[in-house]
């Protein structure tokens, strides 16, 4: 099987279900940006991060390959994924790998600013990219499930912790944002 098609030299692309759309459609770029995080995502886990994150990365990067699949699907025909669609219990562990993220850091006293370790600023990025899906999903013109706005908003929460734990595992501090004129 060939990687090129040459289906695509038009500006179409197709989706899930069958129909073609314009490669700049809302849509592509939702899923587009849903497939650029979890690149971020492995460029974060190459970078060595201890078992615990690697491990909860690992499941959330096939969870994402997932929630693509669902925004890449022509509205109403996600039943031809055959698949497990992501669901409310994911957010739910999510939420739970966040608690157990927690366990040991030092309460934040401040806004910290992306950066300390390598591990920590990968996450940092992919915290980044993790909102900008989740933006670029609440305005597609046909919504998409909450669970998947959900899921993605638990998930920028987990890669600021998990960037915050990177830095702790790492014996570097967070680096603390001080309001323009005033000292950290």
């Amino acid at each position: 099987m060939k990687i090129y098609t040459k289906t695509g030299d038009d500006g179409t692309t197709g989706l899930f279900g069958g129909a073609r759309v314009s490669k700049g459609a809302a849509l592509v770029e939702a899923y587009g940006t849903i497939d650029e995080l979890n690149a971020c995502v492995g460029v974060a886990r190459a970078t060595k991060l201890e078992a615990f994150s690697d491990d909860v990365l690992s499941r959330v990067q096939s969870d994402l390959f997932t929630l693509g699949a669902e925004v890449a699907c022509v509205p109403g025909q996600q039943e031809k994924l055959k698949m497990t669609l992501i669901a409310d219990s994911d957010c739910e562990r999510l939420e739970h790998a966040i608690d157990e993220a927690e366990k040991g850091l030092a309460p934040l006293k401040n806004f910290v600013l992306p950066g300390g370790s390598p591990q920590a600023a990968s996450l940092h990025f992919a915290r980044c990219v993790a909102r900008r899906a989740e933006r670029l999903l609440v305005r597609l013109e046909t919504p998409a499930r909450s669970t998947l706005v959900v899921y993605l908003n638990r998930l920028s929460d987990l890669l600021f912790t998990l960037a915050r734990r990177a830095n702790h595992v790492a014996g570097v501090e967070d680096v603390p944002w001080a309001p323009h004129g005033t000292r950290a």
